[in-house]
């Protein structure tokens, strides 16, 4: 964020109708509109947690199953065939 955005949005017009203190921004309200910013980002990041972790689950069951299915025929492929005879 540039400070210009910044500046444009610690000086608009609040609820109130009136801008901000004397056209001077101090250090309390850019870290309160950092939190405010922070808190949106924080709650947005939850809300698409449980999606997420349900599609980690799945890739890696899927990555389970191909590295078994793979290993099962490669000891195939090198497993000797014997044979018995009956005399």
């Amino acid at each position: 964020m540039s400070i210009r955005l910044i500046r444009q949005l610690l000086l608009a017009p609040d609820e109130s109708g009136e801008s901000g203190e004397s056209g001077r921004v101090s250090l309390s309200d850019v870290e309160q509109k950092l939190r405010e910013l922070g808190g949106s980002a924080q709650s947005l990041a939850t809300d698409a947690a449980p999606p997420v972790i349900g599609a980690l689950v799945a890739a890696g069951a899927v990555a389970v199953a191909a590295v078994y299915l793979l290993g099962r025929r490669r000891g195939r492929r090198q497993a000797s065939v014997l044979e018995i005879r009956r005399v």
